[in-house]
């Protein structure tokens, strides 16, 4: 009896900094956000509750707009994610040695070992006016004067890209370093292309790794501010610009909360099209049996 109530307490004890990490910095800051949404300023100091935070977003367009540009342009670095964390996570699950795999796996995590900040500053001296990229384009004689690469939509991709596709590799190296290489072997021996395998078998074994790294990756892109705007410019029309500007700016905590709960909800239902696109479960992206 005393040795179960020993362990029931180190159980407790256990999981009690998770369960306050969880409830003090995730569940009631998106409480308090919420509050804050429903709040209705009438005057100094006087406050009412109602809807016309989210009403008054829906008759901006500029705001929704928005929204579904940056929706749309997560989804994009998202899939180029993809496209080029899958064939780096197939390399090093399947077909580097064991002894190459920890060295390659610390090179992708090189990058995170500085900040965004600097990330995002190193891009910006390759790729402004008078950055290397320009130069070198003058001196080969590609180009007579200097060229401005930033502050476009294709300088915030390649940036977003770069800075989230580790973690599209991570789950996709868990995931395909369990799939037995006989099956491949056997996909090979019945006739199948390079291909069809690719297809048939590789595809759909790394589908849970292949949601999850998504996922991951599609929130982190909407969610991200400092690559956008600094790479972007005053053009880069990211969500999280509107939601710093009405927090910092106008100092409009209650639009800001709003914006804040319609980012959350809007990707979520993202995701949740996502899962039921691929027929995959938020369970199974989590852990493969």
């Amino acid at each position: 009896m005393v040795r179960s109530d020993a362990g029931k307490l180190s159980l407790i004890l256990l999981f009690m900094p998770f369960a306050l990490w969880l409830v003090l910095l995730i569940l009631l800051p998106q409480v308090g956000i919420g509050y804050l949404s429903l709040r209705e300023k009438l005057g100094p100091g006087e406050y009412t509750f109602g809807v016309s935070n989210y009403v008054d977003f829906i008759r901006e367009p500029i705001y929704w707009n928005t929204l579904l540009r940056t929706a749309w342009m997560s989804i994009l670095v998202t899939i180029l994610a993809l496209i080029v964390g899958f064939p780096v996570a197939y390399y090093i699950a399947k077909i580097a040695r064991q002894r190459s795999r920890a060295a390659l796996f610390l090179m992708c995590l090189i990058p995170l070992w500085v900040s965004d900040l600097v990330r995002a500053f190193g891009w910006i001296v390759l790729l402004r006016e008078t950055g290397l990229i320009s130069g070198l384009l003058q001196k080969v004689g590609l180009i007579n004067g200097p060229v401005e690469l930033l502050y476009n939509d294709v300088t915030v991709v390649i940036g977003l890209v770069y800075t989230v596709v580790l973690f599209m590799i991570v789950p996709l190296v868990s995931t395909l370093d369990g799939m037995d290489d006989a099956m491949i072997e056997a996909g090979y021996n019945l006739g199948g292309s390079r291909f069809t395998v690719f297809r048939r078998i590789v595809v759909p074994y790394a589908m849970p790794g292949i949601v999850a790294g998504c996922i991951i990756v599609f929130m982190l892109t909407a969610g991200s501010y400092l690559t956008p705007i600094l790479l972007g410019g005053k053009n880069s029309m990211w969500f999280t610009e509107q939601i710093y500007e009405q927090f910092v700016t106008r100092y409009n905590w209650e639009s800001g909360a709003t914006f804040g709960v319609l980012l959350l909800a809007f990707t979520s239902l993202v995701v949740w099209l996502g899962l039921r696109l691929t027929g995959q479960s938020l369970a199974s992206t989590v852990a493969k049996d």
